[in-house]
C-alpha cells in the first residue's frame, strides 16, 4: 500500500499482495478486467481493497478455466457464477468423454498393434459424434426397410434403437466392437445381407399377422431344437421330420432353408455380438447349435 493515506495499491503492491505477476495484473487490465481506480501523478495504475478482491475472484475464474470475456460477464453481473459453472461442467463433460474415448482407441491400437491406417480410422469412427453415429444406424435400417412395409416392426424398432452411442468410459474392447460395426454398416454387402433377412420376413407376413410372430417363430425354433439336441435325435432321423412339421406347419422346407441360412450368417451373427458387447451386455446366447440343428434337418429334406 502506498504511504499517502490513500490506501491504494501500486501494481506491484498488488502483485506481492496476491501472489501474482505483475505482468499478468497489467495484462487483466489491459483487457479490461480489473480496471484501476485511478492514476498517480506520474501515470501509474492504482488499485484498492476491492481491486484486490475482485483480483481474486478473477484468478479463481481463470483457474476453473474461464476464459477473459466470459470472466467479464461474470463480473459485469451479465452471467452469474453458477450459470457460467454450469456451462462449462457440460463443456469438461464432453472434454473428459473425448479423451477417454482417445485414451481407449490407443490401448486398442497397443493391444492389435495396429498399423498407422488402421488407428487414423479407428480414431475417426470411435470419435463421431453421438448424432452422427445415429445417422449411421439410420441410414442403415432405411436402406435395409425401404419399401418393405409389411417388415415385422418389432425388428424394424430393435435395430432402428439398437445402441448407437459408446459409453461414457468405453472399453478398448468396446471401441473395437463399435468400430467393427459402423464398417459393417457401411459395408454394401452387408446392407445386401441384412436387406435379404428383411425381404424373407416381410414375405412371410400380411396385414393380420401381429407383431412379433416372427420373433416367437425364433423363440419356439430354439425350444423344439434343443429338446431335440437333449434327445440325441439326429437331423436327419425320422422323428426329425416330424419336429420340423410342427414348427413349420405346410411352409416350404426349401423356402424356410434360405432364410434361416440368411438369419444364421456368420456375420449376422457377429454384428448381433457386437452390439451387446457396445450396449455392455455381456455374452449373448447365439442358440447355434440349435439353428445348425434345424438347417442340417431342413437339408436333409431338401437334397431328396
Amino acid at each position: 500500500m502506498i504511504d499517502d493515506g490513500t490506501g491504494l495499491f501500486t501494481i506491484g503492491e498488488l502483485a506481492r499482495a496476491t501472489g501474482l505477476t505483475v505482468r499478468t495484473i497489467r495484462y487483466w487490465s489491459d483487457e479490461g478486467v480489473l480496471e484501476p481506480v485511478t492514476r498517480s501523478t506520474g501515470g501509474y495504475r492504482l488499485y484498492d481493497a476491492s481491486c484486490a478482491a475482485r483480483l481474486e475472484l478473477i484468478r479463481t475464474l481463470r483457474e476453473l478455466g474461464l476464459g477473459l470475456g466470459e470472466v467479464r460477464k461474470v463480473l459485469d453481473g451479465e452471467r452469474t457464477v453458477a450459470e457460467v459453472a454450469a456451462a462449462h461442467v457440460t463443456a469438461l463433460d464432453a472434454q473428459i468423454r473425448s479423451l477417454k474415448v482417445t485414451r481407449a482407441v490407443l490401448s486398442t491400437v497397443a493391444r492389435r498393434g495396429s498399423t498407422a491406417e488402421e488407428m487414423t480410422l479407428m480414431n475417426k469412427l470411435a470419435r463421431l459424434s453421438a448424432a452422427e453415429r445415429a445417422r449411421i444406424v439410420e441410414d442403415f435400417t432405411t436402406e435395409i426397410f425401404d419399401g418393405l412395409d409389411t417388415a415385422d416392426p418389432e425388428i424394424r424398432e430393435r435395430l432402428r434403437f439398437a445402441p448407437t452411442d459408446l459409453p461414457d468410459d468405453p472399453t478398448p474392447e468396446q471401441v473395437d466392437a463399435w468400430v467393427e460395426i459402423a464398417e459393417m454398416m457401411q459395408d454394401p454387402e452387408f446392407r445386401a445381407l441384412m436387406r435379404r433377412m428383411i425381404e424373407f420376413n416381410a414375405a412371410d407376413r400380411g396385414p393380420d399377422v401381429p407383431a412379433g410372430t416372427s420373433l416367437w417363430f425364433m423363440s419356439r425354433l430354439v425350444q423344439l431344437a434343443g429338446e431335440a439336441l437333449e434327445r440325441g435325435v439326429a437331423p436327419e432321423a425320422p422323428e426329425a421330420a416330424d419336429l420340423l412339421r410342427g414348427l413349420l406347419g405346410n411352409a416350404d422346407p426349401a423356402e424356410v432353408l434360405a432364410r434361416l441360412e440368411a438369419g444364421t450368417n456368420v456375420r449376422v451373427a457377429r454384428y448381433r455380438r457386437l452390439w451387446a458387447q457396445v450396449a455392455g451386455l455381456g455374452p449373448q446366447a447365439a442358440y447355434e447349435a440349435e439353428f445348425a440343428w434345424v438347417v442340417a434337418a431342413l437339408r436333409a429334406r431338401t437334397a431328396r
